[in-house]
């Protein structure tokens, strides 16, 4: 007799449809309240309203919401279109930086529309993706397989990076290089070439590090940030974020209750927002993120399985390594094990660029799933119309 396997959550494909909707919601809305949260006590003092900082994430999350909608809708046909005509827009916008762009905190990445300051880099990671997803699947499907890999995407990922270090903004570039691996990775590129690629990859992070005396100082106080000659200075940062998590215990302080948002912990609201996840609701608001951070690459990676397309594969797989990379090196930053690089937390951390962009990427993921067969027939059955 034909042995059946029991169907489970993680096997029915239209569950990893659901897991990608309600990740992605759930997250939404855990940044909402952390960003009111952590934000509120900055917001008084810099904008003079408590609700300044927050009525702007729900106003981006209002537009990033419809626009995925829109984007899980859009046919292949029209992605491809869009997929020529993005490298070229990136470096642009890239350019257009540097020439019209404004400091904040030290980094030259941002633009000023007057009304709101924008960070095209953000909208140039998801639009890196598509291209190169785009030309990795011309390579493949022309059969073309033994064509350089590294040559056809490596050289304008290089100059995106070069473009964004001219902005002093490591982290961002960090994020692109390893997309760029993510990528490599996945069209099969041989482990040998792969190793010497990341090796010469933290070579020059490494490189980075030692010739900016800020960044060497960052790495230093890893070790021990509490240090009396590093406290004070480098150390700051790093110091309350470990503060912040290590006083929340298992259910937190309450919400609201952080004590490190006023004034010890710069970026409360942006790149340390899980340090104050971590004070106000616990272990077990740290453990819950997580856990829904899991569930949300979980669920991109199996719908990039699952493609039949191979520039949905490669897209897909693309946004699950940008999405997985910025989760690592932010909450990597708040635990003191890397660096701080000014990374966001995707969809949790304050930040409308960030938002939009990364909606833009959810909006494609969740075309590749409706493109699924299984998936389709299973959405066209349910009764809720508005999950279709």
């Amino acid at each position: 007799m034909k042995h059946r396997t029991k169907e489970n959550v993680f096997t029915k494909p239209i569950n990893l449809y659901y897991m990608l909707i309600g990740s992605t919601l759930a997250l939404s809305i855990l940044g909402v309240i952390m960003v009111f949260s952590a934000s509120s006590i900055y917001s008084l003092d810099a904008k003079g309203s408590t609700y300044a900082i927050v009525i702007r994430q729900i106003l981006f999350l209002l537009v990033s919401i419809p626009m995925a909608w829109v984007l899980s809708r859009l046919p292949l046909a029209s992605w491809r279109l869009i997929a020529r005509f993005s490298a070229v827009t990136s470096v642009l916008l890239l350019i257009l930086v540097q020439v019209i762009g404004k400091s904040v905190n030290g980094n030259h990445n941002w633009i000023s529309l007057g009304f709101v300051d924008v960070q095209p880099s953000e909208i140039a990671k998801f639009l890196m993706i598509l291209w190169a997803g785009f030309i990795l699947s011309k390579r493949e499907n022309s059969g073309t397989v033994q064509a350089n890999v590294i040559t056809l995407i490596a050289p304008i990922f290089a100059l995106c990076i070069l473009l964004i270090l001219i902005g002093n903004d490591l982290g961002t570039a960090c994020v692109f290089a390893f997309i760029l691996a993510g990528l490599l990775w996945v069209s099969g590129v041989r482990l040998g070439i792969f190793a010497g690629l990341i090796s010469f990859g933290f070579a020059g992070i490494a490189a980075l590090i030692v010739t900016a005396p800020y960044r060497m100082q960052r790495f230093a106080v890893l070790l021990n940030p509490f240090a009396e000659e590093q406290y004070k200075n480098s150390g700051w940062q790093p110091a309350h974020s470990l503060l912040g998590l290590a006083s929340g215990g298992f259910f937190g302080v309450g919400l609201g209750a952080s004590r490190q948002k006023w004034g010890n912990l710069a970026e409360a609201h942006t790149d340390f927002i899980f340090s104050v996840i971590g004070e106000e609701l616990g272990l077990f608001g740290t453990l819950a993120t997580l856990a829904l951070l899991t569930v949300l690459l979980f669920s991109i990676f199996r719908i990039a399985l699952r493609a039949k397309d191979t520039m949905v594969r490669y897209v897909s797989s693309g946004i699950g390594c940008w999405l997985a990379i910025q989760v690592i090196l932010n909450i990597g930053s708040t635990l003191s094990v890397l660096p701080v690089v000014g990374v966001t937390l995707p969809f949790v951390s304050y930040g409308g660029s960030a938002l939009v962009a990364t909606y833009m990427g959810i909006g494609f993921v969740i075309g590749a799933a409706r493109r699924d067969p299984e998936i389709f027939e299973s959405l066209r059955k349910s009764e809720h119309r508005w999950l279709r």
